[in-house]
């Protein structure tokens, strides 16, 4: 039920007392699903006791039915169940509860009690930090794929137009390295990719920091990464790259929380997050990367040129190994630059072996890294494969900054992946005796000349970037697999939501919903959480806590005596279900089983080109987090192009399928969605909204498992829209 505008009511002659006017604010970061059913119990709580009460949705491209100032002024009190940060400046004088985006499902009777006796939120104030249902991964986690995510459109681009440059406009030059012709077409090209890349590292950095303090900690996480970055700055001949980004990252996050905290007289309290922390903390973090922090990495820098000078008699094998591993370490930090600029120093004493062995290593982790999300695709989110292809391209044109993103996101299973390829490439170019003429690595200084013994340069980089794919590969599948088993539910990105709603669901008998994930940094399965149901829907539609009003819901076409309405099978979800892809009993014992039997099942309509590919997206995603949710429902989905159209399936299990659902219970009712990935902005989130509102009813649950064939059950899930 929605706030109407203006001032409240006042109470009449008779003594009649003012309704209770009351706002919430429901979020989760991993599935609309969840969202909508925290609002949705919420809205029914309140109604239900004669309270007024306004439900915002949030996700992360956009707010549904948004709290405006009227709201807020005559709002007597507002529950925010969130589990990711809200802003809660607007709500400033005003009691605030916050709470886990589960505790909305499971508890909503509970919070319209707990509000009115919650602290009042006072200017200045911290974002949302659930009390319970808390963040399904740690806050330094989530930090990271926060500033991945801005990253990675920076290192495309950036290492896009330089590899074009370089490939259509770049020439070998005997007085050193790839040229491109100054006042030429292609060096303008050049000079756009390289302002992407230079900006790279300070938005990995600034948005590391934003995840954390929020807004104040932008700039100083920004200024940070760009001191970090640039050597000369602390009398470093390398700036300290991703990795010294990771650390001003959350050096300016978190100083600038906790400063937040720090209590400031109330005429102060305006200027603090706009003027004093920005300044404070950005000065404070330059001073002590300059004065501190950049020191070290000198050393490291001077030491480890002159130690590898020493070197240059010892075995090619030796050499070419550490030179390997030190370029794959950290892609444009110190130690990377010390062995580039190592060899390439060689080169005018006219040693070319050197830098020949680092030529062969450069490519390698880009290509590795790319080849990986190729060879696996199940363990990458949508973004991250491409991402992959990306990093194929800079690879061939050796910018090795094309695996930054793989590396910032599962840096313990990357790195070490990387330095083991890159080894096994500069040793295998150091026995070969491969010589590079110019200071720059990967297939294209092969292709323009500047290296000879290709033939073996090319057969040390494509051996490297095997075994830097396979190894990343393993290791990240091992990780997954351990994070699962610890877990004991498949506690990957969003996992922790799906057990919290689960449980949910399973104690307040509330619907369910598919959350989505991302994986490492970015996200997966169906993607990240919208805030909108999709184009089908009005803006109020998209709002379970609407649903009261009546026009334009999803439910609006349901016939008001409950019957099953009309017998067009395209009722069903714009047809996407539909009897052809009904199934009153599911054969299979087991979840994987089970998932491929309901792809068989969506196959009879035409729409699935690639079944493994259906199954293996499918079962990526219960791998992030169970799609099982309690009171006996599954909704496995997936977002692939694995399918032409949408398609929904329904199977139902009498004996029922393990799902690792968190309240104990068999899968006995198991939806399927596939989506291709130009249909999935908006129509999972339609498809998703549509059945986790319906599957609230315990009722239509009871009349779907009771369904004697497939038509009987087609005509009940007609209801759903």
């Amino acid at each position: 039920m929605t706030i109407p505008a203006g001032p409240p009511p006042t109470g009449g002659g008779d003594g009649e007392q003012q309704r209770l006017r009351l706002l919430a604010v429901t979020a989760c970061p991993t599935g609309i699903a969840h969202t909508y059913m925290a609002a949705e119990k919420l809205a029914q709580a309140a109604e239900s006791r004669g309270i007024d009460m306004k439900v915002e949705t949030q996700g992360s491209i956009g707010a549904e039915n948004v709290l405006d100032d009227n709201d807020v002024k005559y709002a007597d009190g507002v529950i925010v169940a969130a589990d990711k940060d809200v802003d809660l400046s607007r709500f400033a004088g005003k009691r605030v509860l916050t709470v886990g985006v589960a505790e909305g499902i499971r508890h909503p009777e509970e919070l319209i009690e707990r509000v009115m006796s919650a602290p009042v939120h006072r200017p200045g104030g911290a974002p949302t930090a659930p009390a319970s249902g808390g963040k399904e991964r740690s806050v330094g986690y989530k930090a990271l794929m926060n500033g991945v995510s801005y990253m990675i459109p920076f290192v495309v681009v950036g290492g896009l137009l330089i590899a074009i440059s370089l490939s259509l406009g770049g020439h070998t030059d005997p007085s050193g390295g790839l040229v491109i012709p100054k006042d030429s077409f292609w060096m303008d090209i050049n000079n756009i990719g390289v302002i992407g890349f230079t900006l790279m590292v300070p938005i990995l950095s600034g948005y590391i920091a934003y995840a954390i303090g929020d807004r104040p900690a932008l700039v100083p996480g920004m200024v940070g990464g760009w001191i970090a970055n640039t050597g000369e700055l602390y009398d470093s001949k390398a700036g300290a790259g991703f990795i010294g980004a990771i650390v001003t990252g959350f050096l300016a996050g978190y100083l600038v929380w906790w400063i937040k905290k720090v209590p400031v007289p109330k005429f102060a309290r305006p200027i603090m997050p706009i003027i004093v922390i920005p300044i404070v903390v950005t000065t404070a973090l330059g001073m002590f990367f300059i004065y501190v922090i950049g020191k070290p990495i000198s050393w490291v820098f001077e030491n480890l040129t002159d130690w590898l000078g020493g070197m240059t008699g010892t075995s090619a094998i030796l050499l070419g190994a550490i030179l390997g591993l030190m370029i794959a370490f950290d892609m444009g930090g110190p130690v990377n630059k010390t062995a580039f600029l190592f060899g390439a120093g060689l080169i005018a004493t006219g040693n070319q072996t050197v830098m020949g062995m680092c030529a062969a290593a450069i490519p390698v982790m880009p290509l590795g890294q790319g080849l990986a999300t190729l060879i696996r695709k199940r363990l990458y989110t949508e973004q991250e494969r491409e991402t992959g292809l990306a990093s194929l391209f800079m690879g061939c044109f050796g910018i090795s900054e094309g695996a930054i993103p793989f590396a910032a996101a599962r840096p313990a299973q990357v790195i070490p992946a990387n330095m083991l390829g890159g080894a096994v490439a500069g040793a295998i170019a150091g026995v070969a005796g491969v010589e590079d003429a110019v200071p720059h690595g990967g297939p294209i200084v092969a292709v323009l000349g500047a290296v000879s013994g290709v033939p073996m340069f090319f057969v040390a980089v494509m051996i490297g970037s095997a075994v830097t794919a396979l190894t990343t590969v393993a290791l990240v599948d091992l990780a997954e697999r351990r994070r699962r088993g610890e877990a004991g539910l498949a506690l990957g990105v969003g996992a922790r939501e799906a057990v919290l709603v689960g449980a949910g669901v399973g104690a307040r008998g509330a619907g369910a919903g598919a959350g989505t994930g991302a994986s490492g940094g970015a996200g997966a399965g169906l993607g990240d959480v919208p805030k909108q149901a999709g184009p089908a829907e009005s803006a109020d539609a998209a709002v379970p806590g609407d649903r009261a009003e009546g026009a334009g819901t999803a439910e609006a076409a349901e016939p008001a005596d409950g019957t099953e309405g009309g017998d067009d099978p395209s009722d069903v979800l714009s047809g996407y279900l539909t009897e052809q892809t009904v199934k009153v009993r599911l054969g299979a014992a087991d979840k994987e089983a089970a998932i491929r039997e309901m792809a068989e099942l969506l196959g009879r309509t035409g729409k699935v080109v690639d079944p493994e590919e259906l199954v293996a997206t499918a079962l990526r995603r219960e791998a992030q987090g169970t799609t099982g949710l309690g009171e006996e429902i599954a909704i496995p989905h997936a977002k692939t192009d694995a399918v032409s159209a949408p398609v929904v399936g329904f199977a139902r299990s009498a004996e029922g399928v393990e799902w690792d659902s968190p309240d104990g219970t068999k899968a006995r009712l198991v939806f399927m969605i596939a989506v291709p990935e130009a249909a999935a902005g908006d129509e999972h989130l339609r498809i998703l909204a549509l059945l986790s509102r319906k599957l609230m009813n315990a009722e239509f649950r009871e009349r779907l498992l009771a369904a004697p064939d497939e038509s009987a059950v087609l005509g009940v899930l007609r209801e759903v829209g």
